[in-house]
């Protein structure tokens, strides 16, 4: 249950909202078989591919030295939500068979001294846009996950990690401001993507100036889009849909009637009919091929997207069944990929699965 109440003038007015519960949406079995594969991965160093930009040799450290605690699961980026994943997990499911390993993972990773040693990585001026917005946008999921369970133990590692969240979050505040368009791709550097999670940590810690920097940058990028080219979509590397990930970024920001309209705009091929049949799913013909088995991501990350969109919309709106049968499709094929038969895909995919089935990203 959620209680949400509005005040006017001298009544208060108080709404009882039913949303599903999270406990509900995820079964045993996944929340085993998704622990299981970031705790396999979060000290696994090798094989590992770095963004390393580099002004000595004395910035050649082998991963675990360069970034003492994000240093596994392949990359820096890939190792922030697989921690996230843990504590996702952690927060709805304190008791669970992997709680007691992930706990001592998690204490030994968040320490002061290795927050010294990525602080010392990441702050030279010459690194000022490593993991600029991908890699930054989960480390603030990650610390807002924290923040929200709220546990003695997570507030400890939240206020550990403060460090490297200020730093990150001053770097985006400063970096938005000079961005002059938009980042349409499928992957890593995409800014809607990174602006919903960015945005959804600033409401979390309630930084009104973050906050304010997000609503003004979707003003200026993407309010005035009009016929996104879906059919365009997916391309051969993607995780992430240009589309889909702006109109579920737009969700959070326009109130729901003004957003529908937006939406009628913004993709008008949206059917009005019970159908999945406007969206196939992303097809991966080598899921040994770590960019080819973007695509199992795609189908995660555009099911949650298409899950956001429909949430805002009015329940007379026939477009949120087609919107509910393409995310159904799309989870389907992308949650039966997530396995640990190819590390290429095993490294971040239960990631992605974990923030599509816990429902993080509606509220």
């Amino acid at each position: 249950m959620l209680n949400h109440c509005l005040k006017f003038a001298s009544m208060l007015l108080c709404v009882v909202l039913v949303i599903p519960s999270q406990a509900d949406s995820i079964s045993s079995e996944q929340i085993d078989q998704f622990s299981r594969m970031a705790l396999a991965c979060i000290d696994k160093e090798y094989p590992n591919k770095i963004g390393l930009a580099m002004n000595s040799d004395e910035d050649l450290a082998p991963p675990r030295v360069l970034t003492p605690i994000f240093y596994g699961c392949y990359d820096w980026h890939s190792s922030v939500h697989g921690h996230w994943l843990l504590v996702r997990l952690l927060r709805l499911y304190p008791d669970a068979a992997f709680a007691i390993r992930a706990r001592k993972v998690l204490d030994t990773a968040f320490t002061e001294e290795k927050v010294r040693g990525e602080m010392a990585f990441a702050e030279k001026d010459y690194r000022k846009s490593f993991e600029r917005p991908y890699g930054i946008a989960w480390f603030l999921q990650l610390t807002a996950e924290l923040r929200e369970w709220g546990s003695p133990e997570s507030l400890r590692w939240a206020n550990t990690l403060k460090p490297m969240e200020s730093l990150f979050a001053n770097r985006i505040s400063r970096w938005i401001p000079k961005l002059h368009y938009p980042i349409r791709v499928g992957t890593h550097s995409q800014s809607a993507f990174a602006f919903g999670l960015i945005l959804d940590w600033s409401r979390q810690t309630e930084n009104l100036e973050m906050e304010a920097t997000i609503v003004d940058a979707v003003n200026r990028f993407y309010i005035q889009d009009v016929k996104c080219p879906l059919s365009y979509e997916p391309s051969g590397h993607d995780f992430l849909s240009p589309c889909l990930m702006e109109a579920d970024l737009v969700r959070r920001v326009l109130p729901a009637n003004a957003y529908a309209e937006w939406l009628s705009r913004f993709l008008p091929e949206i059917p009005f009919q019970d159908t999945a049949s406007w969206l196939e799913v992303g097809v991966v013909n080598d899921p040994t091929d770590g960019h080819l088995v973007h695509l199992d991501g795609v189908n995660l990350s555009r099911a949650w997207a298409l899950e956001g969109i429909a949430s805002v919309l009015p329940k007379s709106d026939r477009r949120r069944l087609s919107l509910l049968r393409a995310a159904e499709t799309h989870k389907k094929s992308g949650l039966q990929a997530v396995s640990n038969g190819h590390y290429m895909g095993s490294h971040w995919l239960a990631s992605f699965a974990t923030y599509l089935v816990t429902e993080r990203g509606l509220r």
